[in-house]
């Protein structure tokens, strides 16, 4: 090959590196909460992907921090164990036999394959659990059904977060893994927590530029399920008005993003995990590939582009 043929070969990629300058710059030294679920954590390309994507960050001059759940490695052992899956009010009936399988799950296995993915790429992730150094403390969850408060078990409600641990992390380059439970401090039991609420109260309390949610969808779809088109941007406004028309599923997943712009969180984004590399997507480049929640009053940087238009 000559050399005239190998630039000409060679220029697209240096194209594409130069078109993601702008959001290089915007994002360096920012922190951004990623919620890790759905169908990239049971697909060995996609988690594959996603490890790229996070390494990819760190590398580029972001701080990641990843938060996952694990719901069908869950549903899995629990079936294995003879124990019953049951769901009131869209979460887990956590008795504490399966609270005994979730803390399992989570910290001694979902956690750990994210660890050892993300670990192949350098020496950056480091794995804990809401218990350690108190970085997430609950009270027991009593959710209203019918009127009437109903007790599902070990099912966390977040009273407050410390960051301490998860920023010393970060300072010291490394990429914080952290599974979806949590300690009360009243009565000393391990609670569940929703790792969509978790990865949204985690991303207002370190003050993230981004919480990113992946999900086994586009998006926010405008009218499901007549229409499958996505809504790529709304405000906090318009959330709050959509939010009692959603899908349960859809819903702790958007009130996770209503918290955390509500909370000082630049943006937050629902992304579709079945898409290989859909963060980097999602943050380098123009368009984006999922729905985007922004405060009512935006500022100079909060739209797809990196000069505040929006597309």
């Amino acid at each position: 090959m000559t050399g005239t043929a190998r630039k000409h070969t060679a220029l697209p990629k240096a194209q594409i590196l130069i078109e993601a300058l702008p959001w290089l710059t915007r994002h360096h030294g920012k922190t951004v909460v990623i919620k890790f679920g759905g169908n990239a954590m049971v697909n060995d390309e996609l988690k594959a992907a996603f490890a790229q994507d996070v390494v990819f960050l760190r590398h580029a001059g972001l701080r990641p921090v990843v938060v996952h759940g694990g719901g069908p490695q869950i549903n899995a052992q629990l079936d294995k164990e003879g124990l019953v899956s049951e769901f009131k009010a869209g979460l887990r009936v956590t008795t504490p036999e399966a609270m005994d399988v979730v803390r399992m799950v989570l910290a001694g296995r979902v956690q750990r394959e994210l660890v050892g993915l993300l670990n192949q790429h350098g020496p950056f992730a480091v794995g804990m659990t809401g218990e350690d150094a108190q970085t997430i403390s609950a009270v027991r969850h009593l959710p209203e059904i019918d009127g009437e408060q109903v007790d599902i078990g070990r099912v966390g409600e977040i009273t407050a977060i410390d960051t301490g641990a998860i920023e010393a992390l970060l300072a010291d380059g490394r990429i914080p893994v952290i599974s979806s439970i949590a300690r009360a401090a009243d009565d000393g039991h391990v609670y569940n927590v929703n790792a969509d609420t978790a990865a949204a109260a985690l991303a207002a309390a370190l003050g993230a530029e981004t919480l990113m949610v992946l999900t086994d969808v586009e998006g926010l779809y405008a009218d499901w399920p007549h229409s499958d088109e996505v809504i790529s941007r709304l405000t906090v406004s318009q959330l709050e008005k959509l939010l009692p028309e959603l899908s349960s599923g859809m819903v702790p997943k958007m009130e996770g993003c209503l918290h955390a712009v509500r909370n000082g969180v630049r943006t937050a984004r629902v992304i579709d995990g079945r898409v290989q590399h859909s963060i980097l997507l999602e943050i380098f480049t123009d368009e984006g590939i999922g729905t985007m929640v922004v405060p009512d009053v935006q500022g100079p940087q909060d739209g797809r582009t990196p000069g505040g238009k929006q597309s």
